[in-house]
């Protein structure tokens, strides 16, 4: 059916085209991507084998949604992949301002033009994303907003009584009509206008200001909250809940692999940047471990969550700490070093909700435990594990390390310090490039230097090393040796 020809409701009507409600169009097209194998929700991962089944079955079985899950789980994202679930282009009657079927036209306006024009009635296409509305839940929202009311203007101008229904102004649902209406954060609107969304669920038709309108509205309705006993902004109405076909609960990632995905598709990075900056495999695992810290972190409040977002603007920011080093220096490509973490703590602090004990510790105390945290999760994956108590005069895989410091006065890495002057010093350490060639023999040149770093900041975490931050960069010494010396 080629719609460039079909301009009339007399040639729509030859064209065989058949009305199908929102309900029925998102079903029947997810019908034909189960069955051709395509994924129904590209883009979404993490969820293929818990919430998208859900959410399918919802579709198939034609009920309005609620996506109820903490900050940062893709519940919004889910609801606009939904789009891609509709037809490419469904007719409506020209001018009218809730996207009447020029088949079963609701409004006067279409009607009536329908009446006097008949199959001459000019018709207008709307493409898929176009019927795509989204309203914030805020205490200030109103019925008027999202039903309608009264236009005393519209009134005037038109000389009509209040008891004509022209004089209606349509609010965001009617509007909606015939597209995914979502509203985000359902919570917090208010009980009274939550009992507004009765009728609209239950029955499709909409009342406003006392009008007997029958108006059967043909919407897929959205909903998104967060868990109410986090919330405490308010509560979903008990019958409103009642009225909603399908409530389905989102997660986090449930692998640090999962979240690499998502950050990775996610972050806001241009061209220059990825090029200038090499990123280990290993820093892109310990971003992702981060997070997973934080979730578990008796600092942090967990029924508040840590969002996706956390990650992703942790990844843009440790990007950019490296690219700025790199600028300074003068050169086109560098990187990225376990030290340059610490650009991090802005994205962290401002991203997690701390308990009582984590405000009294501080924010960016918290984040340093967060990355120290993931620190030590990971590296018994890659060396070997350090016990916390040892037997005298046992030889480990750390001795040699540890007598280097012993013996050495420590050193320094500086947060601007070039490329050069980095593998300088870390390639003075011999013991740190004995591990890495015994331990991780298969690593890519680039990355030895980080797996270098990596050890240091993991032997400080095991406290077999002390690590101090100085004006420009961090100290790294012998845990007693500097004690001793003194005596």
């Amino acid at each position: 059916m080629k719609i460039e020809n079909i301009n009339t409701l007399g040639e729509l009507k030859a064209s065989g085209y058949q009305s199908k409600s929102i309900k029925e169009e998102l079903r029947t097209n997810l019908r034909e991507k189960i069955k051709s194998g395509k994924p129904t929700f590209d883009g979404v991962h993490g969820f293929e084998n818990t919430v998208i089944p859900e959410l399918e079955r919802a579709i198939l079985s034609r009920h309005n949604i609620n996506l109820l899950g903490l900050r940062g789980q893709a519940k919004t994202r889910l609801a606009r992949k939904m789009v891609e679930l509709l037809d490419e282009y469904i007719p409506f009657v020209t001018g009218s301002e809730i996207n009447d079927d020029p088949l079963k036209p609701i409004s006067r306006y279409a009607k009536d033009l329908i009446a006097i024009n008949g199959d001459a009635t000019a018709i207008s296409w709307l493409h898929r994303s176009d019927r795509f509305f989204e309203k914030l839940a805020t205490p200030d929202v109103t019925v008027a907003d999202l039903i309608g009311d009264i236009d005393p203007i519209k009134a005037a101008n038109l000389k009509l009584s209040y008891a004509d229904d022209r004089v209606i102004h349509f609010g965001m649902i009617p509007r909606a009509n015939r597209c995914i209406f979502v509203i985000n954060e359902l919570p917090d609107l208010q009980a009274r206008i939550q009992v507004a969304l009765f009728n609209i669920l239950q029955e499709g038709d909409i009342q406003i200001r006392g009008f007997k309108l029958r108006m059967p509205l043909d919407m897929q309705f959205v909903f998104t909250a967060n868990p109410e006993d986090y919330t405490n902004r308010g509560n979903i109405v008990t019958p409103l809940k009642d009225r909603i076909g399908s409530q389905i609960l989102t997660h986090y990632p449930e692998t640090v692999q999962i979240a690499r995905t998502i950050t990775e598709q996610e972050a806001n990075l241009d061209v220059i940047q990825s090029d200038m900056v090499h990123v280990p495999s290993l820093a892109k695992d310990l971003l992702e471990q981060i997070s997973f810290e934080a979730r578990e972190s008796e600092y942090i409040d967990n029924k508040s969550g840590v969002s996706a977002r956390m990650s992703i603007t942790a990844y843009e920011n440790l990007l950019s700490t490296a690219e700025r080093r790199a600028l300074k220096a003068g050169v086109d490509k560098t990187t990225l070093r376990l030290s340059d973490f610490m650009g991090i703590i802005p994205s962290i602090t401002g991203k997690v909700e701390l308990v009582y004990e984590g405000e009294q510790e501080g924010a960016a105390y918290v984040a340093q435990n967060l990355i120290a945290s993931a620190i030590h999760t990971f590296f018994p994956g890659y060396f070997p594990k350090i016990e916390k108590l040892e037997k005298p005069d046992e030889k480990t895989a750390y001795t040699d390390l540890i007598e280097w410091f012993f013996a050495e006065s420590g050193f320094e890495l500086l947060d601007d310090a070039t490329d050069e002057q980095y593998q300088r010093i870390l390639g003075s350490i011999v013991p740190l490039e004995i591990l890495v060639k015994k331990y991780q023999p298969q690593l890519e040149k680039e990355d030895r230097f980080f797996m270098k770093e990596f050890i240091l900041w993991a032997m400080v975490e095991y406290k077999k090393l002390s690590k101090d931050r100085i004006t420009d960069g961090y100290q790294f010494k012998d845990m007693y040796g500097s004690y001793i010396s003194k005596l």
